[in-house]
């Protein structure tokens, strides 16, 4: 039987701009809402309605100052706020809305209306930092969305895994101490925004609950797949979130023009039924991606609608394919990093052949 999966998506979110010919452009999500109006995918989804976020909820990341001055960007025709990230008249409010649709599609998961939910939405957020914006972001959806699940939810435990070509720097330094927040990163490095070495593995009570892995151009399927499965399942096994959040980027792609990987649709619908095993195992199955980058617009459409039907279970990856796929990857050297790196807080025992 199917799942019922939920999707945020809403025309609004296509009145954002950061300028002609930025990468970050509205023809991304045109094109992911005209795939899913095909005959093949048109009424498989539920629909979630957004929200623009309010003050209150996007304060429980950002400095009040900082979203009074995104405010303060509405109705000018451009501000910049650095120099890969500028507004348009809309921005302000489509920012709220972006953060507002994650919050709604968790809702939806925590009240059963759906089994999980990918949210559709722009501006991206996880470069986005406590007092300004960065790397295209302006405020940090998925951030925001994981208090919202601990504070209206009472959950306790929320892992974040962030599989975008560049770190997430912006959700790592809001957690980096929040030991309520398991952050799992891969991504390509040094690389922008510079942030994700594997020195890096949060301080204080929150020392351990990030997990960094920086990864070398040319990494495809087989080595993402091994990855998640060497490192991610076991330390998220032992953590038990009580809800899984996605920062789903897709310039991973193997033709993506800003990245340096071999991810496939294939290997993207891979990555998704491992962390669907993770959230069966611990939450009841509570799982929500929000979408992050990806520049190569055919391939962002496909990869998110190999995601879209693995959620559904439309397609099933199944533990034999996943195997293989490990099998086939030669990323053995930077698993052994970081599992001694991370060794003193989570048991990554290697399995035996």
């Amino acid at each position: 039987m199917p799942k019922k999966t939920g999707v945020v998506q809403d025309p609004r979110y296509l009145q954002h701009s950061a300028g002609s010919y930025h990468p970050e452009s509205p023809e991304r999500l045109a094109a992911v809402y005209a795939m899913l109006s095909r005959p093949d995918m048109a009424a498989k989804f539920t629909a979630i309605a957004a929200r623009e976020a309010t003050h209150k909820e996007i304060q429980m990341v950002h400095a009040p100052s900082y979203v009074e001055y995104i405010a303060s960007t509405a109705g000018q025709d451009s501000v910049y706020l650095d120099p890969d990230t500028a507004t348009s008249p809309e921005s302000y409010e489509i920012a709220k809305l972006a953060v507002g649709g994650l919050l709604n599609a968790i809702d939806s998961v925590m009240d059963r209306k759906v089994d999980n939910a990918f949210a559709l939405v722009r501006p991206p957020g996880h470069h986005a930092e406590y007092d300004r914006a960065a790397g295209f972001c302006i405020f940090n959806n998925v951030a925001v969305g994981a208090l919202h699940a601990i504070d209206k939810h009472n959950l306790k435990k929320i892992l974040i895994v962030d599989w975008d070509l560049h770190h997430g720097n912006g959700t790592q330094h809001s957690f980096e101490d929040d030991p309520r927040i398991l952050y799992f990163s891969t991504h390509q490095y040094p690389y922008y925004p510079g942030t994700g070495s594997l020195q890096e593995i949060g301080r204080g009570k929150g020392a351990g609950y990030t997990i960094n892995v920086p990864l070398n151009t040319g990494m495809g399927d087989a080595d993402f797949v091994k990855i998640f499965r060497k490192i991610l399942q076991p330390a998220a096994m032992q953590y038990k979130p009580d809800f899984v959040l996605l920062s789903a980027g897709f310039d991973t792609y193997f033709q993506d023009p800003l990245g340096g990987m071999r991810v496939t649709p294939t290997g993207f619908a891979a990555m998704t039924r491992i962390l669907l095993d993770i959230a069966d195992r611990c939450c009841a199955g509570r799982f929500v991606a929000v979408l992050e980058g990806g520049y190569h617009v055919a391939g962002l459409t496909d990869s998110v609608k190999a995601v879209l039907e693995e959620m559904r279970g439309d397609t099933q990856c199944t533990e034999e394919q996943l195997a293989q796929l490990e099998d086939q990857a030669g990323a053995d050297n930077i698993i052994k990093q970081v599992t001694a790196k991370i060794s003193p807080y989570w048991t990554i025992e290697e399995r035996k052949a």
